[in-house]
């Protein structure tokens, strides 16, 4: 993901595992202002990764962009800092 933004994701409803597109990412756990420190997760050659704060599994689909999951509402976008 060094050529782009690197993609959030929450998981507000507590959902066992979410389908990502994406094998580099952060994890914010739960929408600001009740997130968990945003950790950033790298899959390297797995398919799935375990957060290591609110234990969700991240399961790499391909056939999901990268900033896309699923289910859709799981996908965060940091709000920018205003100047």
């Amino acid at each position: 993901m060094a050529d782009g933004v690197v993609p959030h994701f929450q998981n507000d409803t507590g959902l066992e595992r979410i389908e990502i597109g994406a094998k580099e990412f952060q994890c914010i756990g739960a929408r600001p202002p009740f997130d968990h420190p945003h950790v950033y997760l790298d899959m390297g050659g797995d398919s799935e990764i375990v957060c290591p704060y609110c234990s969700t599994l991240y399961r790499y689909n391909s056939a999901l962009g990268p900033g896309e999951a699923d289910p859709a509402d799981s996908v965060w976008t940091p709000v920018p800092a205003s100047a």
